[in-house]
């Protein structure tokens, strides 16, 4: 593996993990965050900042071996800000990587690409189909990279499914705070369908096989996912059942209550976005053939695992993680809004 490598985003979820696997690895790593970075010392610097400022970007990657981009805007962030952080972001680093001959980039992209395919397992020779925003600002990146890519970089883009561990809160935290105040929880339709999610330690493996491998087996574009998962209800039900009060997961009329959901997305009033309300409505899984054979990934972990070991931290760091409800990270509560006050109805 590479020696000195910088990771963007290195105060999220992702970027922290995987700074600290690095380290342990005796790796030298650099830091990239807006904000300062907790168990900065376990770096070897850390750069406070904007991925898109040039100046910043071209004293971060110099003499670096490998970047890891795992820096982005979430779903939430108003429209000009996700295209300006994950397109400009994305072209800003590795136009900097390139400058400096850094000879391996990882770019952390994500299933959102597809849109709401109907063809599932889906591979990654699926046509984009981005149907919003992120999703549209996620497929524009892809498309610099491989422009990137075209020009001999050694470019590795990562499609992670939503990935849990330790440090994940947005809309999780929902269904964590209802099971452990002893609620039931709402499912749209019948929560049949299987939804694969992913656990933070089995991608920060795939990103540490992507910069392990030859060069030939590497440098492409690879599903990340759990390889065994359930339905929406039999994972949200195994929450419920470890908060230990005996509560069920609730079918909700599909139709209706998706409308109520749209009205108050538009509304500002609740924080689930156009496209995971869909995505709820619909098997939702990728093929990780691909990166098995290329990278030799073997996620370890079951969407129950991930869920479950998320719950148990998130119940062990209850009242800080409650006091986290800015939404503007992964590591935040996700403000409830009006949903909130349909917790006397379950």
């Amino acid at each position: 593996m590479t020696d000195r490598i910088l990771v963007t985003g290195s105060n999220g979820m992702l970027g922290g993990a995987l700074v600290r696997r690095l380290a342990a690895n005796g790796h030298k790593v650099r830091g990239l965050d807006l904000r300062a970075t907790p168990g900065s010392h376990e770096m070897e610097e850390c750069f406070v900042g904007d991925v898109r400022d040039e100046s910043l970007m071209a004293k971060a990657v110099a003499g670096a071996d490998a970047v890891v981009h795992c820096a982005a805007a979430l779903p939430s962030y108003p429209d000009e800000q996700i295209r300006s952080v994950i397109v400009g972001g994305t072209r800003n680093v590795l136009e900097a990587a390139y400058r400096a001959n850094v000879p391996r980039v990882v770019q952390i992209s994500s299933t959102a690409v597809y849109g709401l395919p109907k063809l599932v397992p889906t591979p990654e020779s699926h046509p984009r189909s981005p149907v919003d925003v992120y999703s549209g600002a996620k497929a524009s990146a892809e498309e610099v990279g491989e422009e990137f890519r075209d020009r001999g970089q050694c470019l590795s883009i990562l499609r992670p499914k939503t990935f849990l561990g330790p440090g994940r809160l947005g809309l999780f935290a929902m269904l964590f705070e209802w099971a452990d105040e002893g609620r039931n929880f709402p499912v749209l339709g019948r929560g049949d369908v299987r939804i694969q999610m992913l656990d933070i330690e089995d991608l920060v493996d795939a990103v540490v096989l992507a910069l392990r491998g030859p060069e030939h087996r590497v440098s492409g574009t690879f599903n990340i996912g759990a390889e065994r998962f359930g339905t929406i209800r039999e994972d949200f039900q195994a929450v419920l059942d470890a908060a230990g009060h005996g509560r069920r997961i609730v079918s909700l009329p599909a139709k209706p209550a998706l409308t109520a959901l749209r009205m108050l997305e538009r509304a500002r009033l609740s924080p689930v976005y156009g496209r995971l309300l869909h995505k709820l409505l619909a098997d939702s899984y990728v093929s990780v053939d691909l990166a098995r054979e290329q990278l030799g990934f073997r996620p370890q972990r079951s969407n129950q695992d991930a869920i479950l070991r998320t719950f148990a931290w998130w119940r062990e760091e209850r009242d800080a993680n409650q006091a986290r409800g800015s939404g503007a990270t992964s590591k935040d509560a996700w403000r409830q809004g009006a949903l909130a006050l349909t917790k006397a109805f379950f």
